[in-house]
């Protein structure tokens, strides 16, 4: 008689719960959804939704976007049933060790030769914000990453920044040159009228002291606005 304990199950056989943790042995992380990947993070789901149904509620509930849902609090995410503040506390911890992985992934960029090095050093920094801030990068001689600082952090729409605090920092580091840069959760990438105004008046006050504001760049979880590669340097 054919022993039904060494039979192999399929997976279509398996319960729903224990899918994802399988197919990631069998298949490898790659394979996985994020929904998949949420529900194993989060390890059960309801009485009427299994861990992955409940995951795949989360994520529509976001547009499936996994910057928003890193955006979200712990109090935001206990309010889906099924979802305790360990289950939360997990899934934002998850999310928070892939966004310092792509900050250190940043650290290796030393010279700025394009806007998109400025975004990809950047981006880290100010990914997952609900509210806005503004940075300074400042380089030294062949454009070499001095120092990357934060200016300031506003509210949703705007932020206060003071020039004395760039330039003051700039001439500690003696740099040659600054990337001026700043966030817009609103994920609009179009410059305001006082970023224009700001960003003249700071490459105004550069030119006084030598040191050139050689560009400026918008960033959104969706891409990133730079004023010199749109002619507005």
């Amino acid at each position: 008689m054919e022993n039904i304990y060494d039979k192999k199950l399929p997976i279509t056989a398996w319960a729903e719960d224990d899918r994802p943790r399988e197919k990631m042995m069998l298949k490898g992380r790659q394979s996985l959804s994020d929904a998949e990947l949420i529900a194993i993070l989060i390890g059960s789901g309801t009485a009427k939704l299994s861990a992955v149904d409940l995951s795949k509620h989360i994520l529509n509930a976001v547009n499936n976007d996994l910057n928003t849902l890193a955006k979200l609090s712990i109090k935001e995410l206990v309010k889906f049933n099924g979802i305790g503040e360990a289950k939360a506390i997990s899934i934002l911890a998850a999310l928070e060790l892939g966004r310092r992985r792509k900050e250190e992934d940043a650290t290796k960029i030393t010279r700025i030769i394009s806007s998109k090095d400025t975004y990809l050093l950047m981006r880290p920094y100010l990914a997952d914000l609900g509210h806005e801030e503004f940075w300074a990068v400042f380089l030294g001689r062949s454009n070499r990453v001095l120092s990357v600082q934060n200016i300031s952090k506003g509210g949703v729409s705007s932020t206060v920044v003071d020039p004395k605090i760039i330039f003051k920092l700039a001439l500690e580091h003696t740099a040659s040159n600054v990337v001026l840069v700043h966030n817009h959760p609103s994920g609009n990438l179009k410059p305001s009228q006082q970023d224009l105004i700001l960003t003249s008046k700071l490459k105004q006050a550069g030119l006084m002291l030598d040191i050139a504001v050689v560009d400026h760049l918008i960033i959104t979880d969706g891409g990133f606005y730079s004023f010199a590669d749109e002619g507005k340097m």
